[in-house]
């Protein structure tokens, strides 16, 4: 039995998913970030830099959004880079003491997320998947 061919919608869904993630997790750091930190046992900062880390969160988001919607595979693919850098950069930061290991979950969410669209992306080529 042959396995179907990867499916566009597929990769789709992945980076409309983790948009949507980004962009609640962004708006929350932005507007209570205590909502999102106090569960995992982190400290709430009273300064401004979370609530801008909530703003790259959103403006991230967005864009990963849009990605799904015009379905265009280099910045999907590009897309999983990013992801796997960000969460190689928090697993480091935790690493040599300078983030909680709470942090991890993070991490674990990227690193989930990268994996999921990396696998729908598989045997496709660089090419747009939807026509804009």
């Amino acid at each position: 039995m042959s396995r179907p061919p990867p499916s566009p919608n597929a990769a789709a869904r992945s980076i409309h998913v983790f948009g949507v993630y980004l962009c609640t997790t962004g708006a929350l750091l932005l507007l209570a970030p205590s909502l999102v930190l106090a569960p995992l046992q982190l400290e709430v900062p009273q300064d401004v830099w979370i609530r801008l880390v909530g703003v790259l969160a959103l403006a991230l988001g967005f864009t990963d959004l849009l990605i799904a919607r015009q379905g265009v595979a280099a910045l999907m693919r590009a897309s999983v880079w990013r992801r796997l850098a960000a969460a190689a950069a928090m697993l480091g930061l935790v690493a040599i003491g300078l983030a909680p290991p709470a942090v991890t979950l993070f991490a674990a969410v990227d690193i989930a997320a990268a994996a999921w669209t990396a696998l729908a992306l598989r045997g496709l080529s660089a090419a747009p998947l939807v026509h804009a």
